[in-house]
This record gives C-alpha cells, structure tokens and sequence, in this order.
C-alpha cells in the first residue's frame, strides 16, 4: 500500500482521507445491501398480494361480469393501442421522417432577459391596471411548464397543468421561451403547426393515427413538448383562401388526445399565437388551461436588454452611451424589434471603429424610426383578454373592490359629519 506513496512533503504524518474513505465505503454497501434486500422482500410480497387479490377478482359471477360488461369494453375501445407491433425505435424514426419530431436550438430561461415590475404596488394603489413584467413572465413559465415538466414528483404532486397558450405581440419572445423550456427540461420536440403536418398523415384515419403514434412516443419518453404554431387558426372563424394548409384538421381530434393525458404523463401541449383575438374565445380558452400574455417590456427591462444585446452583437457599452435615454424612448418595443435595430447599427465596419469612436444613443434613432410600436396592438390584446375567463374573474374582482372602497368612503363621510 505504501510503496507508492510520495511522503517526501507529508512531515506530520497526516491521515490519508481516500485510505479512509474506502474502508468507510465497503462499511456503508454492507449497511445499504442488508436495507435495499429487506425493502426488496417487502415490494415481493406486496406484489405477490396485488397478484392473488386480482386472481381472486377473476373468479367473480358471471352475473357481475355482465353488469360490468359495457364499461370494460368502453375503456377497452379508448385504450386501443393502434401500433401494438411496433416498437419504439421505429415510431420515433417515423416521426422524424415526417418532420413532425425536431431538434431544436438550445437556449437557457436565463436568456430572457427581464427586470421586476417596481412600480406594481404604486399602480395597485392607484387602481391601475399593471402588465407583468418579463420577470414575472419568466417566473410563471418555471412554475406551469419547466417545474412540472423537469421533475416526475412535481408533476403528479401539482395541479395538472396539460396546456398552456403563449400569447403576446411581434417580436416578444414566444418561440425563445418554447425552445427554453424544451431546453430547460430536455424535452422531446413535436411539432403540429398546420404547415408542418400539411400533407402527412391524409384522411380521418391518417390523422388519427399521426395523432396516436405522437403521444405514444411522448409519454413513453417523458418529457415532451406537443407544439402548435400559429394556433389562433385552428378556431378561426373564417380561413383566408389563400391559406391552404387546412389549420382546423386538429379541432375535433386534437382536445381528446390532451384530454387523456393523465398526471403521470409529462406531456405538455404549447400554443402559440400573436392574434388570439381572430380565434372564438370559448373553444380557445377550453383548449388551452393557461393563457400567458408577454408584454413589450418596462423600462427597467429595457434597460437591461439593451446593454446585452449591444454587447451579444460585438459592440461595447461606454459612458458615451446614454442607456437611460434610450430606454426612455424605447418604449413599446418589443425585445425582437430591438434586436433588429441593434443588429442594423452594429455592422463590421462600425464595430472596428468602437474604440475611436464609441457607440452614441442618437445611433439607433434612424432605425428605431423606421419600426411601429405595439402600443395600439397591445389595446387590441388588453380587450380580447377581458373577454377570457381569467379576465372577466379579474374584472369581476376589481369591481368588488371598487365597491368596497366606495361604501367605505360613504362611511368615512358620515362619520366626519357627525
């Protein structure tokens, strides 16, 4: 044991940990084996008690068989498994075939950049109404889709959460955070956007099939994200002629599929849409459990964007430039329209002469001109969102509390007469 020890510098003669930890750790197996045999025998036994109580089951009456015929043969007709002799391999490879389950581009929930909402409280008080923040959109992402979707516990443990729409104008971040939480929780990627499976899978039968081999191979190989782009166009009312695609092939198949998913299966459907206003409201909401609305960034959030993108796109951030200024009058941006201008202003040619020349605020003018705000699309979505049953719930509770403080100003008036 010591012959190849070096004791040159160990003067003291100090223990040797790892001699320590290995006989330490023959110590701790024996422990652990005798613990994990005993626990073994008692998951035998409990097994071989399930195994004799449903041969006891089997031994019923035929009279209790009949009574209990019709529902069996329900559950039975539901369950079909439409490729019993397939195997998994060749399921997933189909898919990928077809186009249908993708790779997608790695990015971290970190990347959506997003500051709290400061003035929150103040707006409350003042009963205005307040956006969320993109923190505060980060924050809801982690607790409806990455948490239970990363973790077997949480998702049986939570409330089931089986679909969430991801809502919000150009240029917000709708796909970033579909590939972040695919990300996030190496999810499987399935993509049922209208144009995707456009021509696959023809007819009733093809599309029930597509539909079955998809949540098959997805809650065998949990987690997995079921996506559908553009979704607004499954329940609208009138499809352009010029849309061939065929968007409303999922209405009526799609909703049964979601609607057998149980919570040990860690598959989530995500929507995504940036015209929910063109759908019916009912079959959209009834769909869709979870309607988050990404906002165009606060100023605080504007604030931080700027330097990280200015510094993702080559360029260097000086006292020279007025990062509050710019945030000031940035407002109504989204974070893809930033993006845009960054990349239009820091071209090669610009970016070797930072060091002379440092970037100035007055820089991204000509091309922040030259892009709309979202402010008027945002009233359109604050409109549509009141019409869902989560905004009128808000609605409703905001009227109570406006007629909370009005009976009590009536009060506070009476008592100052007297």
């Amino acid at each position: 044991m010591w012959e190849q020890r070096d004791e040159t510098l160990n003067f003291q003669q100090k223990h040797d940990v790892e001699i320590i930890k290995e006989q330490k750790r023959v110590e701790v197996e024996n422990e652990i084996r005798l613990q994990i045999d005993e626990l073994m025998r008692e998951e035998l036994m409990n097994l071989k008690l399930v195994v004799d109580q449903q041969a006891k089951k089997g031994k019923k009456g035929k009279h209790e068989k009949k009574k209990k015929g019709a529902k069996k043969s329900k559950k039975k007709k539901g369950e079909k498994d439409l490729t019993p002799d397939r195997t998994l391999e060749s399921l997933c490879e189909e898919l990928v075939q077809a186009g249908i389950l993708k790779s997608y581009p790695l990015t971290n929930l970190k990347d959506f950049i997003g500051d709290y909402s400061y003035l929150g409280t103040t707006f409350q008080q003042m009963n205005i109404e307040n956006m969320p923040s993109l923190f505060d959109v980060r924050r809801v992402i982690t607790e409806f889709c990455i948490l239970p979707l990363g973790s077997q516990v949480v998702h049986e443990n939570a409330p089931l959460i089986k679909s969430v729409l991801i809502t919000g104008p150009r240029g917000c971040g709708k796909k970033m955070l579909l590939h972040a939480i695919c990300t996030e929780t190496g999810a499987l990627f399935f993509d049922l956007t209208a144009a995707n499976i456009y021509g696959k899978y023809p007819g009733k039968s093809g599309l029930k099939m597509m539909l079955h081999i998809i949540f098959k191979v997805a809650c065998l190989l949990p987690p997995a994200v079921v996506y559908i782009g553009n979704c607004e166009k499954m329940f609208q009312k009138k499809i352009p002629k010029t849309d061939q695609t065929d968007p409303k092939r999922l209405k009526k198949l799609l909703p049964k599929f979601v609607k057998g998913l149980k919570s040990v299966n860690r598959v989530l459907l995500i929507g995504t849409t940036r015209e929910p206003y063109n759908a019916e409201v009912k079959p959209l909401c009834s769909l869709y459990q979870k309607i988050l609305f990404i906002p165009h960034p606060d100023y605080s959030s504007r604030f931080l964007l700027w330097p990280h993108l200015i510094i993702m796109y080559g360029g260097k951030v000086s006292d020279a430039l007025d990062l509050s200024s710019l945030s000031k009058i940035t407002d109504g941006y989204t974070p893809g329209d930033m993006t845009i201008v960054v990349k239009s202003v820091l071209t090669k040619k610009r970016i070797e002469q930072l060091n002379k020349n440092p970037l100035l605020a007055s820089e991204f003018v000509p091309s922040l001109a030259k892009i709309v705000p979202v402010i008027k699309e945002l009233e359109t979505f604050k409109i549509w969102y009141a019409k869902t049953p989560l905004g009128k719930k808000r609605a409703k509770r905001g009227k109570e509390n406006e007629d909370k403080k009005q009976a009590k100003g009536k009060i506070d008036k009476k008592k100052k007469k007297k």
